[in-house]
């Protein structure tokens, strides 16, 4: 896709995605065998839920047939969300990844695994995971110092207050 189609698409589309409460974070038209696909990711603050993504597929759907954005051709619309393990790439996305495990490569060479405490306009105060019985650590990470950040699929998980008062009762 040109960089002016994508830049036509988010024009257009951008401000649909804004007036029903989400941020329009990626477009993309790919071909799938004859077809093409138009992939539109969606997100906010408190997330998108089904009916979030309905809603704003039937408006994007609806803008696009009426100004014939995508030309003649055939295309399929997929609307969804960034998916468990997003990239971070907005100070918006670190936000709202605050508690969440996440993966950082850092700019001067190596790689963290930490969870995101706080979020500044600076940078963010992650808690080190400690390593064999050892207690986690406090640690602050500017923005310059992050190369890429990606979020972790966490499957046993503890929620801290609720697992605590289990252990603490057991």
């Amino acid at each position: 896709m040109s960089t002016t189609q994508s830049e036509r698409l988010r024009e257009l589309l951008e401000p649909l995605v804004t007036s029903q409460g989400l941020d329009l974070e990626e477009i993309a038209v790919d071909s799938v065998g004859r077809k093409r696909v138009l992939r539109v990711v969606v997100d906010s603050d408190t997330g998108a839920d089904l009916d979030a993504i309905a809603d704003v597929s039937r408006a994007l759907s609806a803008k696009l047939d009426e100004t014939n954005a995508m030309g003649d051709a055939a295309y399929d619309l997929e609307v969804g969300t960034p998916g468990a393990e997003r990239l971070l790439t907005e100070h918006r996305h670190f936000v709202r990844a605050t508690g969440r495990l996440v993966k950082f490569q850092l700019t001067e060479g190596g790689e963290l695994v930490a969870r995101i405490v706080t979020v500044d306009e600076d940078g963010l105060d992650v808690e080190v995971p400690g390593v064999k019985g050892r207690k986690a650590t406090g640690r602050r990470l500017g923005f310059p110092e992050i190369d890429k950040a990606r979020v972790q699929v966490e499957f046993n998980r503890k929620d801290s207050k609720k697992d605590m008062k289990e252990e603490e009762e057991a």
